[in-house]
């Protein structure tokens, strides 16, 4: 029996230490919003239509997510984003109290 207990309070003691170390694993830094835009205005000519951000591979994981997220930074609703459109930051959402 106290060699179950030992067993079982090593393994929660290496669980919870691999855990910790994963917390503290670097993160991908995010690309530079001109660089993102750039990449994927794939024909150069200043804006980032539908088609355009449909190709890219967050878009290729969660189609429905993209266009979500299209619709909301294209403000004009002119079904194309400016480079304006695409580095404006995202507005917080408020907590409920």
């Amino acid at each position: 029996m106290k060699a179950i207990t030992t067993i079982l309070s090593v393994l929660a003691l290496a669980s919870f230490t691999l855990n910790a170390a994963e917390g503290d694993a670097p993160k991908k830094p995010k690309m530079d919003p001109e660089k993102a835009f750039a990449k994927l205005d794939a024909n150069s000519d200043g804006s980032i239509t539908k088609e355009e951000w449909a190709a890219s591979p967050q878009a290729k994981k969660d189609a429905a997510k993209a266009e979500k997220a299209f619709a909301g930074k294209d403000k004009d609703k002119d079904g194309k984003l400016s480079k304006e459109e695409f580095t404006a930051a995202p507005k917080k959402k408020k907590k409920d109290a």
